[in-house]
């Protein structure tokens, strides 16, 4: 599975990452934010969190709004 990080600026295109490269940077640290972008659909971020759960982790996520438009905003994810 795959999820797009948040962009960088506003005209760039989100990255993808594979959820095994997550929770490779969680292995190290042992909790992680993650902030994803708006293309991921809420179907995603529902798998993501489940995924998560089954290994075991705690998951918590929020929108965040940066802007007054109703599109302006991502996803952020912590897991720990």
């Amino acid at each position: 599975m795959q999820v797009k990080l948040a962009r960088t600026s506003l005209e760039a295109k989100p990255k993808s990452a594979k959820v095994e490269d997550l929770e490779a940077q969680i292995a190290k640290n042992g909790q992680k934010i993650f902030y994803l972008d708006r293309e991921n659909s809420h179907k995603d971020i529902i798998a993501l969190i489940e995924f998560f759960e089954k290994k075991g982790f705690s998951v918590y996520q929020r929108s965040v709004y940066y802007g007054l438009n109703e599109n302006e905003y991502m996803y952020e994810v912590h897991i720990v």
